[in-house]
């Protein structure tokens, strides 16, 4: 209870976020303005759900081309619902984190089945969408019902930390940056939601903090230490482990080549890729899926969020196919659900 009760002794001055906010709400495809809240405008539940779940350690950049082409092909959530799950593993490749997009796809179809097409309006029912967990039912739930519910991402943490000086990483105070943020929720939920989320991006950056434009600086202790850059003061992180493995590029000589799909469990399942071992702490000894003129074509490296993988690629021209995949043509890649990863394994094999 100490801790919940600091945490009101320097209270998020709410009035001065919203008047920041009126001015300066970044223009996002997905947002309604607050200009257009004021005059009635209801923000769309399937654009803000569409969007929080890709932004999920993603940034707006990255996500502006998948979301306008996703609204394109599936414009509400009984299309993508109805979509083929490969047709929308095809549009969300490149943007990683590859159970997004399972999930995604299993959500439209529970709030097309549970819920007639439309999605909860709390936080509470929200949660028990596939895909859904606190932070993005707290977000759909506040955007687009003003449900007063505390909305915290990695910016408003960012925010918190250093507003209220937090001597120990966030994810050691998370309860008291929740509660403060709770404390301060407005009858705009949703406005506030952005706006702080909108300072975190813009003004209270991680590299930098602009103070002087700030609407939180006269009560930030952060700055009155002099160094808010010192908030969050960062966790301890452990170091990543290194997998390494073989990819083997088969190359037909009528200009396609030879992919799979991966398993329905584990790292990215049901995406798309090239024949390959398993991936192992220590390199595994290479053993080809059938004999011929394989040449080493180089090395991929590529970090994911809990490990580093280093595949040796393999390439042949060969007209054998496996008893699995199928032959893509080259030029049609771009139809393929290829993760960023198979992508590179492929141009090191000499695939355009």
């Amino acid at each position: 209870m100490a801790q919940i009760a600091s945490a009101q002794h320097s209270p998020i001055d709410t009035d001065a976020v919203l008047a920041w906010y009126d001015r300066h709400a970044r223009d996002l495809p997905w947002r309604v303005s607050p200009a257009e809240r004021a005059r009635g405008t209801r923000p769309n539940p399937y654009f803000v759900w569409l969007s929080e779940i890709m932004l999920q350690q993603t940034t707006i950049a990255a996500v502006r081309k998948y979301f306008a082409a996703f609204i394109t092909l599936w414009p509400t959530v009984h299309d993508l619902a109805a979509a083929p799950l490969d047709d929308v593993l095809v549009q969300w490749a490149g943007l990683g984190y590859y159970a997004r997009a399972r999930n995604l796809h299993a959500c439209a179809v529970a709030v097309m089945g549970h819920h007639g097409g439309v999605f909860p309006t709390t936080a509470a029912a929200l949660r028990d969408l596939p895909g859904i967990g606190d932070y993005t039912s707290a977000a759909i739930a506040a955007i687009c019902h003003d449900e007063a519910v505390a909305v915290v991402d990695g910016n408003v943490d960012r925010v918190v930390a250093r507003y209220l000086a937090l001597p120990r990483p966030v994810r050691e105070e998370k309860p008291l940056v929740r509660a403060t943020v709770q404390h301060a929720v407005p009858k705009r939920a949703g406005d506030f939601a952005q706006a702080m989320m909108d300072l975190g991006a813009t003004i209270c950056a991680p590299r930098r903090a602009n103070c002087l434009l700030c609407p939180l600086e006269p009560g930030c202790l952060g700055t009155k230490t002099g160094n808010p850059l010192a908030f969050p003061v960062p966790p301890v992180k452990a170091a990543r482990p290194t997998r390494y493995g073989h990819a083997f590029v088969i190359r037909h000589p009528e200009g396609k080549v030879l992919l799979r799909q991966r398993g329905p469990k584990g790292m990215l399942a049901k995406m798309t890729e090239v024949p390959g071992s398993a991936w192992t702490v220590t390199q595994p000894i290479v053993s080809f899926p059938f004999t011929g003129g394989w040449h080493e074509a180089g090395e991929v490296n590529h970090t994911f969020t809990h490990f580093h993988l280093t595949l040796t690629v393999w390439s042949i021209t060969a007209d054998n196919p496996l008893d699995e995949g199928w032959w893509a043509e080259e030029v049609m890649l771009d139809r393929e659900a290829l993760p960023s990863l198979f992508r590179k394994v492929l141009k090191a094999g000499g695939v355009a």
